[in-house]
C-alpha cells in the first residue's frame, strides 16, 4: 500500500482537491482530482525503452467517459458498455495533449500514455477541466522528463464579468468559453469559442486565466517537490557537428534559393527530398565507410542521419530568413496573405449549397445540406442524450498532399479540424425558431499547403450563404505562425501559415471571427510558452488578416440567398395543442405512419406542440398540413362536414369518419325525416356523404352527426313514434338519463 496524500487549493468559491497513493499505484504516477462531486483519475505511464525507428514524440492521451460516472447505464439495447471515445472526448484528449506536448523533451522517444478517466460527475463541475489537471499533475509527478508543471482553467464571460471555471448551468449564459493551460512562466495552450467577442475582451480573459492557471501550477509544483519522482535521463540526440557543417555548406545555397523562389509546394519538396537522398553518398565520400567493424558501424549510423541533417539545415534556414531578413517561403512578406479565390455553386443545385475556397495551394470544397428537424444527430453521453442541429465534417484525403496512405477513414485530426470550423460558425447559425432546418456542412480538402481548417471555415460560410441559410454574419478564419529566438527576445508573427513554416515554426494560432469579433481560437505551440505581448500582437494581426480574407469571400456572394435550392426540402410549421399530440401520433404511431407513408413527408413533433412537416413536394406537404389540421380540429355544432361511412351498426346507425381521422355517430333516427327500418337502406360502408354536426362532447371527445338536418323537414311532416330504447325514446337511467350507447 502506498502512502495516501491529499492536497487542496481554494479557487474562489470552489476547492480543488488532489489525492495520490490511493488508486492505480502500478502506474508510473496516479492522481485523483476532485471539484465538487466531479472526480477524475489521471495516470501517466512511460515505456522502459525508447521506441525504435520513430522521429517524433510518441505521446498518447486518452480521455475516458464512463456512463456510471453520471449515474447512467447508457449504450444500445444490445450493448451496454462504453465503446470508442465520442467526438467530445476525442477533443478533450487533444486539448490535454496540446498542453503537455510542448513541455516534454523533443527528442524523447519512450512511449508515454496519459489517461484521464471520469469516475464521478455532479453535472455542475465540468469534467474536462478536472481531467486535464489530473493528467497535468500525473505527468509532473511521474519520472517522465518534462518541464512544468502546467495547469488548466476555464474562463467564462457572463454579463461582462470574467468567471473562473463556470458551472455547466452558467456556461449556458456565457459569451466566451476559453480553456487555457499555462506553466509558471507562460501560456502553452488555448482553445476557445466565443459569441463574436472583441479582441480586447479575449485578451482580458487570457490574462485573467493565466493568473489562475499559474496559481494552480505553483500548487502542483509544491506537490511535485514533496512527492514527485526523479526524472529519468534521456540520451541526447545524435550529433556530428563536422558532418552537419559539411552538408550545410554543400546544400545551403540551393536551399536558400528554393525557399525564396516562387515554387510550388511539390516542386520544392521534390528538390529537398533529392538533397536528403544524396546526403548519404556525400557523407560516405567525405568521411569514408570505415575499415574496422566498429568504424563501419559508426559510419553507417552517420550516413543514416544524413537526411535528418539536411532537414535541419532547411528548417534552420527557413527560421533564419524570417528572423534576419523578414523573408518567408516564396519571398512572402511577414504579413502577406497568399492569393485568394472564392466561388459558389460549383456543383449543381441538387447539392443545396456548394463553395470552393482557395488560398495559395490550399483548396477546400464545402457543401451544405439542409434536412428535417428529425435529422439532428443524437449524441449519447454521461448526461444522457443531446442533439446537434448544426454539424461540420472535415475530410483530409492523402491525395490532397500528393501522397498515398492506408489511413482512409476519419481520425482524431479530422475530428479536431472539423470541430474548430463548426465552433467558429456556431454563433452565426440562425435560431431554430427562425430557420428550423438541420444543417450539415462538409469540407473536402482537395489540396493542402497549410491552414486547411481555416479554409474549411471560410468555405462553410460561403456554402451556407449559397444554400440560403440566413447566417447572422459571415465568418472568416486565418492561421498565424511564429518564429522566435528566445535568447534575443525576438518573436516574429507570420500571417497565413503554410506547411514548411508550420513544421519549422514555434506556433500554430488559428482564429475565426466576423467583422464584429472572434468566434473561435485554437493555439498550439512547440516552445515552452509565449510572452503576453505576443498574444496581443497576434490578435491584432488576426483581425486585419480576417478582414482581407472576408473581402475576397464577399466578392463571391455578399449575403445569404433569399431562396433555397429547388431540391432542398421545405418545412411547414404548425402549432398544435400539446394535448393533441397523441391524436396526430395515433395508437402505436398508426396515424403518423399513415400520413408519412401515404404522402412521403417527414413529421417531427416537439413536446411544446410545435409540429414540423418536411418535404420536397409542396403538394404533399399541403395535404399533410390539411390532414393534421383536420385531426386536431374541434368539431363545431351546426357545421357541415364531408364524411365517409366506415361502419354500419344494424338497428342503431352508422360510424362515419370526418376531419381525416375523427369518428362520429349518425343515429338511425338522424338518417332521414321519415322512419328508417334498416340503416343499410340509406348508407353503405365506403359511401361519402355530407352531414351536419348536431352534438359534440369535448370531455369525452364524442360527436353526433345528422343527415336529415341537411334539409328542412317536408311539408306536413309528422314525427314518427319513438323507438323503445332508441334515440328519441325513454333514456337510460330514468327521466333525464344518459344517451343511447355509443359503440365503435
Amino acid at each position: 500500500m502506498s502512502k495516501v496524500s491529499e492536497y487542496s487549493l481554494e479557487l474562489g468559491n470552489e476547492k480543488l482537491i488532489m489525492k495520490t497513493g490511493l488508486l492505480a499505484n502500478q502506474a508510473n504516477a496516479s492522481v485523483i482530482c476532485q471539484m465538487g462531486d466531479t472526480v477524475v483519475l489521471g495516470n501517466c505511464t512511460v515505456s522502459a525503452k525508447p521506441r525504435d525507428g520513430v522521429d517524433f514524440l510518441p505521446l498518447q492521451v486518452v480521455f475516458q467517459e464512463k456512463f456510471y460516472a453520471g449515474g447512467k447505464i447508457g449504450g444500445s439495447r444490445f450493448r451496454k458498455r462504453e465503446g470508442r471515445p465520442s467526438d467530445d472526448f476525442v477533443l478533450m484528449a487533444r486539448v490535454v495533449d496540446r498542453g503537455l506536448r510542448p513541455m516534454l523533451l523533443k527528442h524523447l522517444r519512450n512511449d508515454i500514455q496519459v489517461f484521464a478517466t471520469v469516475l464521478s460527475w455532479d453535472q455542475e463541475h465540468e469534467y474536462d477541466i478536472v481531467g486535464a489537471n489530473a493528467a497535468n499533475l500525473a505527468v509532473a509527478l511521474s519520472d517522465c522528463p518534462a518541464d512544468g508543471p502546467i495547469a488548466s482553467v476555464r474562463v467564462g464571460l457572463i454579463g461582462g464579468e470574467l468567471v473562473l471555471n463556470p458551472t455547466r448551468e452558467a456556461m449556458l449564459k456565457t459569451d466566451l468559453d476559453l480553456f487555457l493551460t499555462a506553466s509558471l512562466e507562460r501560456i502553452v495552450m488555448i482553445e476557445a469559442g466565443a459569441n463574436q467577442v472583441s479582441e480586447e475582451e479575449v485578451l482580458r480573459a487570457i490574462e485573467f486565466g493565466k493568473k489562475w492557471a499559474q496559481k494552480i501550477a505553483k500548487f502542483f509544483g509544491d506537490i511535485q517537490k514533496e512527492i514527485g519522482k526523479k526524472k529519468f535521463e534521456v540520451e541526447a540526440p545524435y550529433e556530428h557537428p563536422e558532418a552537419y557543417e559539411f552538408l550545410k555548406a554543400l546544400v545551403l545555397p540551393t536551399v536558400t534559393k528554393a525557399i525564396k523562389a516562387p515554387m510550388e509546394k511539390l516542386a520544392r519538396r521534390k528538390l529537398f527530398n533529392e538533397l536528403m537522398m544524396q546526403a548519404k553518398d556525400k557523407l560516405a565520400t567525405q568521411f569514408g565507410n570505415g575499415s574496422t567493424d566498429e568504424e563501419k558501424k559508426e559510419m553507417a549510423k552517420l550516413q543514416g542521419y544524413g537526411s535528418a541533417f539536411v532537414d535541419k539545415v532547411i528548417k534552420n534556414e527557413v527560421r533564419r530568413l524570417i528572423l534576419e531578413e523578414g523573408t518567408r517561403m516564396s519571398s512572402r512578406k511577414i504579413d502577406e496573405i497568399r492569393p485568394l479565390s472564392a466561388m459558389v455553386d460549383l456543383l449543381p443545385k441538387r447539392v443545396h449549397g456548394s463553395a470552393l475556397f482557395q488560398r495559395g495551394e490550399t483548396q477546400g470544397l464545402t457543401t451544405c445540406t439542409l434536412g428535417a428537424p428529425g435529422d439532428k444527430q443524437i449524441v449519447e453521453g454521461m448526461e444522457g442524450e443531446h442533439k446537434l442541429r448544426y454539424m461540420h465534417h472535415y475530410n483530409f484525403p492523402p491525395f490532397s498532399v500528393g501522397e498515398t496512405s492506408n489511413r482512409l477513414f476519419v481520425g482524431n485530426r479530422e475530428v479536431g479540424h472539423g470541430n474548430l470550423a463548426q465552433r467558429g460558425l456556431m454563433p452565426v447559425i440562425p435560431k431554430e425558431e427562425d430557420f428550423p432546418y438541420t444543417i450539415r456542412t462538409v469540407t473536402e480538402i482537395l489540396e493542402s499547403n497549410g491552414s486547411s481548417s481555416m479554409a474549411a471555415t471560410c468555405g462553410s460560410t460561403l456554402a451556407l450563404m449559397a444554400a440560403g441559410v440566413p447566417i447572422t454574419a459571415p465568418v472568416s478564419g486565418i492561421a498565424l505562425g511564429l518564429v522566435s529566438d528566445e535568447a534575443k527576445d525576438q518573436y516574429v508573427i507570420l500571417s497565413d501559415l503554410q506547411d514548411e513554416e508550420d513544421f519549422g515554426g514555434d506556433m500554430d494560432f488559428k482564429l475565426t471571427g466576423t467583422a464584429k469579433g472572434i468566434t473561435a481560437i485554437q493555439m498550439d505551440i512547440k516552445i515552452k510558452g509565449l510572452p503576453d505581448h505576443v498574444f496581443k500582437e497576434a490578435l491584432e494581426r488576426s483581425k486585419s488578416g480576417r478582414a482581407i480574407i472576408l473581402k475576397a469571400m464577399l466578392a463571391a456572394i455578399s449575403e445569404p440567398r433569399k431562396e433555397l435550392s429547388p431540391y432542398a426540402p421545405r418545412i411547414e410549421i404548425i402549432q398544435i395543442n400539446p394535448e393533441d399530440i397523441r391524436l396526430v401520433i395515433g395508437k402505436g404511431g398508426e396515424m403518423i405512419q399513415k400520413i408519412t407513408g401515404e404522402l412521403g413527408v417527414e413529421i417531427d413533433i416537439e413536446d411544446s406542440g410545435m409540429l414540423f412537416i418536411t418535404s420536397t413536394n409542396g403538394e404533399a406537404m399541403e395535404k399533410a398540413k390539411e390532414w393534421i389540421q383536420g385531426i386536431v380540429a374541434k368539431p363545431e355544432v351546426g357545421a357541415v362536414y364531408d364524411c365517409k361511412v366506415v361502419r354500419i351498426i344494424p338497428g342503431t346507425g352508422a360510424i362515419v369518419e370526418f376531419l381525416r381521422g375523427k369518428d362520429a355517430m349518425i343515429h338511425i333516427s338522424e338518417l332521414q325525416w321519415s322512419r328508417t327500418e334498416n340503416v343499410e337502406d340509406v348508407l353503405k360502408v365506403g359511401q361519402e356523404v355530407k352531414a351536419k354536426c348536431v352534438e359534440y362532447d369535448p370531455i369525452e371527445g364524442k360527436t353526433r352527426m345528422s343527415l336529415k338536418q341537411m334539409s328542412a323537414p317536408p311539408e306536413g311532416f309528422v314525427p314518427p313514434p319513438p323507438r323503445s330504447g332508441g334515440f328519441g325514446g325513454p333514456r337510460r337511467g330514468g327521466p333525464g338519463g344518459g344517451r343511447p350507447p355509443f359503440r365503435r
